[in-house]
Order: C-alpha cells, then sequence, then structure tokens
C-alpha cells in the first residue's frame, strides 16, 4: 500500500537517488559537482544520523522521504516526477504531528521550498550566510507556528 514507512538501511540507496534527482530539479545553485560531493555524505552519513521515513507510492516505489532529529526537519525531498501530488505536505504534516518537528531550514536559493514551508505554517526567523557545510549558501531559519 502507498503511504508512509519508516526506513530500513536496504532503501538508503533509492533514498540517496530520490535525493539526487530532488535536488538537481530544485537547487540550481548548485553545481554538478557539488551534488556529487555531496551524494555520497548523504548516503553514508547524514542518513544514519537522522530518524528516516520514506513514501512508498502504488507500486512500492521510494518516491518521497524525510528525515528528523530532536524536532528540526532535517531533510525533506520528493522525486521531481511526483512533485505536485502532495506527498511533500503529507510528510510534513506527518513530521509536524507524528514527529513533533517546529523547526527547519531551507536553502535561501530555494523559493519555491521556502514557499512550501511558508505555506504549510513555517515563518523566517533568522539567516545564516552559510550552509551547513560552511559553503556560500545561506540557510533560513523556519519555525512552525510562530
Amino acid at each position: 500500500m502507498k503511504g508512509i514507512y519508516p526506513a530500513q538501511e536496504s532503501d538508503f540507496e533509492a533514498i540517496t537517488t530520490v535525493w539526487e534527482a530532488s535536488v538537481r530539479a530544485t537547487h540550481h545553485f548548485l553545481q554538478d559537482a557539488d551534488i556529487r560531493a555531496l551524494r555520497p555524505l548523504v548516503r553514508e552519513q547524514y542518513l544514519p544520523m537522522v530518524e528516516l521515513r520514506i513514501y512508498r507510492d502504488e507500486e512500492q516505489s521510494i518516491v518521497g522521504f524525510l528525515g528528523v532529529a530532536e524536532n528540526r526537519l532535517e531533510m525533506l525531498f520528493v522525486a521531481p516526477q511526483v512533485f505536485g501530488l502532495g506527498i511533500g505536505k503529507q510528510l510534513l504534516r506527518f513530521a509536524i504531528e507524528q514527529m513533533n518537528v517546529s523547526e527547519l531550514d531551507v536553502n535561501e536559493q530555494n523559493p519555491q521550498a521556502l514557499g512550501f514551508y511558508q505555506h504549510q505554517g513555517f515563518v523566517i526567523t533568522g539567516r545564516s550566510p552559510l550552509d551547513g557545510q560552511g559553503n556560500p549558501f545561506p540557510l533560513l531559519h523556519l519555525r512552525y507556528g510562530q
């Protein structure tokens, strides 16, 4: 059945594939070399550090996922072929309602994601000029229902 499920380590490669496709479709400020450098970090370091949930479609393919650490949404990505179908919203609602998410960061250079989170009730509370790896990709800090 389609829906949201806990991720297994055996899902990491499919999750990373969704991450890369989503990033290539939305993070136009990143160069190909940036994405290629991030991919093994996502697969080997970042995914094991968060509580993961996956979204499986009717064919049981993973088409979206989220990662949470404490009350922070650390990652939410949806495959480009299912953009606009409400999967990101379902994942975010699950994170808020079932995983107590109240904070997240979004790349300032990704206005589509910022608009999505604001539409879902998040408000900007701050800004950092660098991303988590120290690169010049500014982050906006958001909080739910401020």
